[in-house]
């Protein structure tokens, strides 16, 4: 069994074909799917997705790329959409100073909102980090305790070690096949496994071989065979031991 733990279903380059994609996914073997939240539109999708699909669960939170339009009316809808049975975190949240789509003030508040959100809920978070792990480490030290995935993980070993120290799950995706990409290979081989989940982020980061292409779930069996071949570990092993991971952080029963 396999868990895709973040993708983006809900955009349009599902809209041809978004029912084959996840029926497929389920005949690989990908048992289930969490759907995310990056903008208000975007959680209302995820959440009628997973209304649509048993294997499907959703996300709901806004995007720091989306943090300069965040009003009250949003933060309100946000709220009552955490409140549905199948949202099972809060995200994808966090902070991104490589784009800077969004002023760095407002998506600090952003951020601190929705950490209050997922507090008040009693939901883990889904992180969000480019080029800004001290700045995000500092705000979720200070929100701590909290619970939080940090997905497609992308930073070195000192933010992935104060991460772990924190209790935080790491998540990588299929950019772990590049041929650049060692650094993140040679943190896989470091990271205990019980903190390790697997992700697509599809439509986007396709696997070496595909880059260009669309994304899709069924990829993350991928990142499976990957972080097999780097640990040295069955296939069955690490699909098994990061489902149970995915389960219980994501409470899936």
């Amino acid at each position: 069994m396999f868990i895709d733990t973040h993708c983006h279903l809900d955009f349009p380059e599902f809209d041809q074909d978004r029912d084959e994609v996840i029926k497929n996914a389920r005949a690989q073997g990908v048992e289930y799917v969490i759907n995310i939240g990056s903008s208000l539109e975007g959680s209302s999708r995820s959440l009628d997705l997973s209304r649509q699909y048993a294997q499907v669960h959703a996300t709901v939170g806004i995007h720091p790329h989306e943090a300069d339009s965040f009003d009250d009316k949003a933060k309100n809808k946000i709220s009552e959409l955490a409140k549905e049975n199948k949202v099972v975190a809060i995200g994808e949240i966090g902070l991104d100073y490589y784009r800077n789509f969004s002023k760095a003030e407002n998506q600090r508040a952003l951020f601190l909102s929705m950490i209050g959100l997922a507090k008040d809920c009693g939901l883990p978070m889904v992180i969000h980090c480019r080029q800004a792990q001290d700045e995000v480490l500092k705000i979720l030290k200070e929100a701590s305790p909290v619970r939080a995935v940090v997905h497609c993980f992308s930073g070195d070993k000192n933010f992935m070690d104060e991460c772990l120290s924190l209790g935080f799950y790491i998540s990588f995706t299929c950019n772990i096949t590049y041929k650049k990409a060692q650094d993140l290979r040679d943190l896989i081989k470091l990271i205990p496994l019980d903190r390790l989940m697997l992700e697509t982020d599809a439509p986007y980061l396709s696997p070496e071989g595909a880059r260009g292409k669309r994304n899709a779930p069924v990829n993350v069996k991928i990142v499976a065979e990957e972080v097999s071949r780097i640990r040295g570990l069955g296939l069955e092993e690490v699909g098994r031991v990061t489902s149970e991971n995915a389960m219980k952080f994501f409470n899936i029963k």
